[in-house]
């Protein structure tokens, strides 16, 4: 049962969908997504550039969400955005822990860390550093690559990492040459593995 104090707590709510992972180490699992709004990263190759003015979309409570997810039973709930660390996640992931749900991360971690959950994808930005905060709860590092300064990006933030997390690259899906650039790299550093997003090879959401 979602904590009174949090039922009514709500977020700017750009979308909410029920899929699959589309990339990362649990891509392919059946998931539900919640896109928040904000971010102030500015990443020039973002798809959800919709996603960055808050005030454009509609409020809606933990309550809500958490009542539409369970609706569907998935595996996994994906909080994303925009850059969902601009808000207070504690009450949305109290509601979705408390209703036996697995809550996932997926932040450039440009705002202090908030939440309480069970996995943490960290895709940092060159346009905004990630907070401090954030490091300590990273279960994957998944770094997007357009070219080779990219790679040294990636190895900087892999030192800030608990050494057990999962080390991802994902090449830039208007970039086809960071998909060579990827493969060549990974054949050299056993600790890194590709991600891609199979979502946008399947033409799904």
């Amino acid at each position: 049962m979602i904590n009174p104090n949090h039922s009514n707590h709500s977020y700017p709510v750009v979308e909410t969908f029920h899929s699959v992972q589309g990339e990362g180490y649990y891509a392919g699992v059946n998931a539900f997504f919640i896109r928040l709004g904000g971010c102030d990263v500015g990443c020039w190759f973002c798809d959800t550039k919709e996603s960055w003015d808050a005030g454009k979309h509609p409020t809606r409570t933990v309550e809500e969400l958490v009542t539409e997810a369970a609706s569907v039973k998935p595996a996994i709930v994906v909080v994303t955005g925009g850059e969902p660390l601009m808000h207070d996640l504690n009450p949305l992931t109290w509601g979705l822990r408390s209703a036996g749900l697995r809550a996932h991360l997926e932040t450039s971690g440009a705002h202090p860390y908030s939440g309480n959950f069970d996995w943490v994808t960290l895709s940092p930005k060159k346009f905004k550093a990630p907070h401090p905060s954030v490091y300590p709860h990273v279960n994957e590092l998944k770094v997007v690559v357009v070219n080779h300064s990219d790679l040294a990006w990636a190895e900087e933030h892999a030192r800030r990492i608990s050494p057990t997390a999962v080390r991802s690259l994902q090449p830039e899906w208007s970039t086809p040459k960071s998909r060579e650039l990827i493969f060549q790299y990974v054949l050299r550093n056993p600790d890194w593995r590709i991600s891609l997003q199979t979502h946008k090879f399947l033409e799904v959401r």
